[in-house]
């Protein structure tokens, strides 16, 4: 028998059993300072998740908006999440769209999200992406767009593959990878670079000692050394560490310090709490079975600060769903950080008497991270005429600036629909399709994909 709960907070909403992936009626519980997702299956009995734990209270973390449905007149059959596609349901504009352009990887990451790299399936050929990326530019507008993988740069084609994109009319373009290549190959960060790649999304967990737990061996000095390289050739890096219980919370400080050392060739870090995803789907009761939630990745990341940041400096979006994500953007001063407002440039403007819609919402978000995330602006050629150095000072404010942000991912524990459909992270599919990053990668407890290959009909 379940335990007695509080109404829900703040409404009812569905999920899926996290043994079966039936979907199933569901309530968001409040135990004290905690919120729990808790549904019951017919087949396999209650389920009970935190998903909010401790302050700022969910209750407070609001930022409403009106649902924009991107693909209105869209298809629906058994209903979300197993339309996707989009279908109609969904609620929100593509704001990041990643092409996977490999299933293969160098790494064999025990916590991998896409379990990459165990029967891949053949690469998509250079003119097939060239096609979807045409499709898909047409289908989602002027997103930003993220190659991913496996690891991209397996393909000794990636700088074709960037420079397809750009030819698409992506103007942003981040390569989301391990880092591996762009530390011990001379001058493959430059070859990205010069063919379109604005930015690097570097997989980054921290010590060696996290880097062993989380992707099987020690790679601190590689990734240190991919960030050199990038810097070098002038793409921004933004670090990614995957945030696990036992394994590197109380790393976050250290990151943030080493992040802000490295500045501002590091753009900013993103942080991303461990989701029982890929190669990881996780049993009932595990220890350490997904990270800390969002509130507690915020309290932990100031705690560790050392006094540089307070609760107050981050917002929850205004794209993607208020549970999904904290943000905050930064002028570094010596050895300080000053939080900035939106008059400066942050990627969410402050509520107003009219509620936004969702698109607007994915517009600024899109625009905030394409400038925030590139790398910084050149100096000053030498003579610059004083109407142009006015204006490049009037600039050079933005390679001062930093991000901190932080993405809770949804699995098949912790799903939401109400969430889900607000999701604006959206992976291309081979046929044309988008689907939201949480709704593909979901696996059940029994390893069954949600949406890849080998999943549910």
């Amino acid at each position: 028998m379940p335990p007695q709960s509080a109404p829900p907070c703040p409404a009812d909403t569905w999920s899926l059993c996290p043994v079966c992936l039936k979907r199933l009626p569901a309530r968001r519980a409040t135990h004290g300072d905690c919120v729990f997702l808790e549904r019951t299956c017919p087949d396999h009995g209650h389920f009970r998740v935190p998903v909010w734990v401790g302050e700022p209270a969910l209750s407070s973390w609001r930022r409403p908006k009106t649902p924009s449905p991107p693909n209105p007149g869209g298809e629906t059959g058994r209903g979300c999440p197993y339309d996707c596609g989009l279908c109609a349901a969904h609620a929100q504009h593509t704001c990041t769209a990643l092409v996977e352009v490999t299933g293969r990887c160098d790494l064999c990451c025990p916590v991998c999200f896409a379990d990459s790299g165990h029967g891949a399936s053949a690469d998509p050929s250079l003119e097939a992406l060239r096609r979807r990326l045409v499709a898909l530019r047409l289908q989602a507008g002027a997103c930003n767009l993220q190659l991913s993988g496996g690891e991209p740069t397996v393909r000794d084609d990636l700088p074709e593959i960037v420079a397809a994109a750009r030819e698409a009319r992506f103007a942003f373009v981040q390569l989301n990878t391990n880092g591996l290549r762009l530390a011990r190959e001379h001058g493959y960060a430059a070859r990205l670079a010069r063919a379109g790649l604005a930015s690097v999304f570097l997989q980054f967990d921290g010590s060696d000692a996290a880097c062993a737990a989380l992707r099987g061996r020690a790679l601190l000095s590689e990734k240190l050394a991919a960030v050199e390289a990038c810097a070098r050739a002038g793409l921004g890096v933004v670090l990614v560490p995957t945030v696990a219980r036992g394994v590197n919370e109380g790393e976050l400080g250290a990151i943030l310090a080493l992040a802000l050392s490295l500045a501002p060739g590091v753009r900013g870090v993103h942080f991303q709490p461990m989701a029982a995803f890929g190669r990881r789907p996780g049993k009932p009761g595990e220890r350490g079975l997904h990270g800390p939630t969002l509130p507690e990745t915020l309290r932990l990341l100031v705690a560790q600060s050392e006094g540089l940041l307070r609760a107050e400096h981050f917002h929850p979006p205004g794209c993607e769903h208020a549970m999904c994500s904290f943000s905050g953007t930064f002028l570094r001063e010596g050895h300080g950080l000053k939080p900035l407002g939106d008059a400066a440039g942050g990627c969410c403007p402050e509520p107003s008497p009219q509620v936004p819609s969702a698109l607007e919402g994915a517009t600024a978000s899109r625009a905030f991270t394409a400038r925030q995330w590139a790398a910084p602006p050149p100096e000053p050629a030498p003579g610059l005429a004083a109407d142009d150095f006015d204006r490049f000072l009037a600039q050079a404010g933005s390679s001062n600036r930093f991000s901190i942000s932080c993405m809770a991912f949804q699995d098949a524990w912790t799903v939401d629909l109400e969430r889900l459909r607000g999701c604006c992270i959206h992976v291309s599919q081979p046929d044309g399709g988008l689907i939201p990053f949480c709704a593909l990668n979901i696996v059940s407890s029994t390893g069954r994909p949600l949406h890849r290959e080998g999943g549910l009909p």
